[in-house]
């Protein structure tokens, strides 16, 4: 299968102004006895370390057809995405991926396995899709959707997706369905494409 993939989405590097600790501005350069840039406090000494963020979601199906929700927020407003997001401090990829499909589609599911792992370093993030089975087919998406639907294979609006994260996951989700069988796989999407 050869779906269209949506166009990529990088915002710019993060990067700290003022230091957390004291308030002084910070400078970037490479500290001693480290190998790359970080923002450094001249005044206080703090060094900050960025480190990637963790995105969750699920592929969430009832009765054979896969749950997407339409954004309501940006990047990529009113286009498709498997219910995902940010993980938050305090809860593990499992949790996160749970409580952003409850919040992006309100649908309510049974957690599978850990799916699919995307690098996308260019975006400093790490997406992870789980499988998850809907308890019903009732949704009641949230302030961050216009939408949530079930969609047959071919009803799914691939023009319309997100995230090429999101685009490989129901690609080698519906090649594997087809196969019977759900490996995890990890990929790294490194191109600006």
């Amino acid at each position: 299968m050869s779906a269209p993939q949506p166009p990529s989405y990088f915002p710019a590097p993060r990067r700290s102004h003022f230091c957390s600790q004291c308030g002084s501005p910070v400078d970037r350069r490479v500290p001693d006895g480290d190998n790359r840039e970080r923002d450094i406090c001249d005044h206080c000494g703090a060094i900050h370390y960025q480190n990637p963020r963790m995105v969750v979601g699920t592929v969430p199906t009832w009765q054979g057809r896969i749950l997407l929700c339409r954004r309501a927020i940006e990047p990529r407003y009113d286009t498709w995405t498997l219910p995902a997001g940010f993980m938050e401090l305090g809860e593990s990829t499992a949790q996160g991926a749970e409580r952003e499909t409850l919040e992006e589609s309100g649908a309510r599911i049974t957690l599978g396995q850990l799916y699919t792992v995307i690098d996308v370093p260019q975006v400093e993030q790490v997406h992870f899709f789980y499988l998850a089975d809907a308890v019903g087919p009732e949704l009641d998406p949230g302030p961050e959707s216009l939408e949530a639907r079930y969609f047959d294979e071919a009803e799914i609006p691939w023009d319309e997706l997100s995230f090429r994260t999101v685009a490989t996951t129901l690609q080698r989700y519906l090649e594997d369905r087809k196969r019977g069988t759900f490996p995890t796989q990890h990929y790294v999407l490194d191109s600006r494409r």
